[in-house]
């Protein structure tokens, strides 16, 4: 890699990090998608990556205290998920060459998914949801976390519509996702797929992560809510539009062939 993909990676590293500061997820969507867009690495390589920077990122956000948890809400999304990451991991070692466009437009849906659910507003429900729908958001959650380390549209949505205080919620996300990207990153590395290269870029990016967290939570910007999630709304939406639009044509013309 030249200096000026390093230099762009790094920037594409702090936009992603900077959106999951004020809205608390989307870090691995922007991140992925970003560089999927500027083709910068295999997708696969910057899914290592992000699992890192997601699990260091994590031990850092919880060191202290013990945080706050609810096992009867933690222990379904977190077993589903963990189960989910090997479904998607063996889905993404599954796919050859010709079927990367169609990996290119499943990301692109989840990234404008994601996108979608930040301009909609849904107002929590009354009572929690059963045990059958923390199963399944956690299992989407975590076969997308194994495809792509990006799997908070399934388990944001769904939290964020419990009648649940904001700290459950944001513990529970950051343990299930560290969880996930150890899983991940465990699989990755018995499969042989931890590369030096990803361990530097990781090594390079996580820094950079750790300080754009502490300068944000220390000096937040004069932003409204309505305005952080129009402007990651409009950042998520270019690069899942610009990823279809990408893998639309690879499809014609691999059926039309």
């Amino acid at each position: 890699m030249s200096l000026d993909v390093h230099l762009l990676f790094l920037f594409c590293v702090a936009l992603a990090t900077f959106a999951q500061c004020l809205t608390g997820f989307a870090f691995g969507l922007i991140l992925i998608g970003l560089v999927a867009l500027l083709q910068l690495l295999p997708l696969g390589e910057v899914a290592v990556v992000i699992s890192i920077l997601t699990l260091g990122n994590a031990l850092v956000t919880v060191a202290g205290p013990k945080p706050t948890l609810d096992r009867t809400i933690l222990t379904p999304l977190l077993l589903s998920s963990l189960l989910g990451v090997c479904l998607g991991i063996w889905g993404l070692g599954a796919l050859d060459g010709r079927q990367i466009a169609w990996l290119r437009l499943l990301l692109g849906g989840v990234i404008i998914l994601a996108s979608l659910m930040l301009v909609v507003q849904n107002r929590p429900r009354e009572r929690l949801s059963g045990a059958p729908a923390l199963w399944v958001a956690g299992g989407l959650c975590g076969v997308l976390n194994g495809l792509f380390s990006s799997g908070g549209p399934p388990i944001v949505y769904h939290l964020y519509r419990q009648p649940l205080g904001y700290e459950l919620i944001r513990n529970t996300l950051i343990t299930v996702f560290a969880c996930n990207a150890a899983m991940r990153l465990g699989l990755v590395a018995v499969q042989g797929q931890l590369s030096l290269d990803t361990l530097w870029l990781s090594a390079e990016a996580l820094p950079l992560v750790m300080l754009l967290s502490w300068l944000v939570r220390r000096y937040p910007p004069k932003l409204s809510l309505r305005a952080v999630r129009w402007l990651v709304f409009v950042l998520l939406l270019l690069a899942g539009g610009s990823l279809i639009a990408e893998a639309v044509p690879e499809l014609l013309a691999l059926y039309q062939g």
